[in-house]
């Protein structure tokens, strides 16, 4: 049953909660869809070797320090790997990117075999060198939830080269595909204030 209407200011009927149940879940996917996000590779060592995995619900935390979140399915193994892991390499890919993305995006695949060009970091951590922009971070906090654990991590080092202007195109995942990322005007003439007082996006 739903919940009763509430008015709104000058007599307006508010509107009514509609689906639940299944057909909340159904608005859910529905909404996140469409609701586009960046891509990240999360990489990790494990008991067997190293793991890989991308996730697009790479979250900015906080800038001081810098802190990082993400979600892992509780059905995948490498996910496993990633949140038993005390340190990660978090790499923010790009549209040239896109291959290693999908590599390590599908089950099945050997993300680190003869043909993947992969290395270590001095500390040990497995990562890609091609991707231009990486940071190794330690894990500082895991909230299982049903289906699923969310990590937050802290950054602790970058890659070299970080802070030159980026000119590639950013990757993003939205209905089940792949998009590059171009600004919609020129930020520099019309910049668009995202409250970074109110806010860890930046």
């Amino acid at each position: 049953m739903s919940a009763p209407a509430k008015d709104l200011p000058g007599g307006q009927p508010g509107p009514a909660a509609a689906a639940s149940g299944a057909g909340l879940t159904e608005a859910f996917l529905a909404a996140f869809r469409h609701h586009p996000s960046g891509v990240a590779i999360v990489t990790a060592d494990g008991a067997d070797g190293p793991v890989a995995l991308t996730v697009s619900s790479l979250i900015s935390i906080s800038a001081a320090p810098p802190m990082v979140a993400f979600s892992l399915s509780a059905s995948s193994s490498s996910a496993r790997v990633v949140e038993g892991a005390a340190s990660v390499v978090v790499h923010f890919v790009r549209r040239a990117d896109m291959q290693l993305a999908r590599l390590c995006a599908t089950s099945g695949k050997d993300r680190f075999g003869p043909d993947v060009r992969w290395s270590r970091l001095g500390s040990g951590e497995p990562y890609y060198p091609q991707v231009e922009l990486w940071f190794r971070a330690e894990l500082r906090g895991r909230l299982e939830t049903p289906g699923a654990c969310l990590v937050t991590a802290e950054l602790t080092s970058v890659s070299a080269g970080a802070h030159a202007t980026r000119q590639a195109e950013a990757l993003v995942y939205s209905n089940r595909a792949w998009h590059a990322l171009g600004p919609v005007v020129d930020a520099a003439a019309a910049p668009v204030l995202l409250w970074p007082d109110d806010s860890a996006t930046f």
